[in-house]
């Protein structure tokens, strides 16, 4: 267990967007980002993952891009949440819980793209 500040953990997840390739950050059309401490009972229900919080390291609620149709209207935006309790738990070290948010980062915007978790486990996201 490794726990941060509210300012470091936001700050490693800025520090994961800022190294984003710009193509691909030009690319997200109304997305938000947002870092939180644990999800939500209703983020574990659609996952079905009810009880079992300390797992959930991001999550992306949204239309992908290979699901959007023409008439899609992006009324709400999509929210990509990264939780920073599950990180501090299972992560011994700044170094390790900096470098799993880069990489739950990196997961959750490709799944914004299209990837599905086993495209981005075989990536090493």
């Amino acid at each position: 267990m490794f726990p941060m500040t509210d300012e470091e953990f936001e700050g490693a997840v800025q520090e994961a967007l800022d190294g984003m390739p710009d193509q691909f950050m030009d690319a997200l059309e109304n997305v938000a980002i947002m870092v939180q401490d644990e999800p939500e009972p209703y983020q574990l229900e659609e996952l079905g993952t009810e009880g079992e919080p300390g797992e959930l390291l991001g999550l992306y609620e949204g239309v992908n891009l290979l699901e959007r149709a023409d008439g899609y209207d992006m009324d709400l935006p999509d929210v990509i949440t990264i939780f920073k309790g599950p990180h501090e738990r299972l992560f011994s070290s700044r170094d390790e819980v900096v470098s799993q948010a880069r990489k739950t980062v990196i997961h959750e915007i490709g799944h914004y793209f299209g990837l599905d978790d086993d495209r981005l486990h075989e990536m090493g996201y």
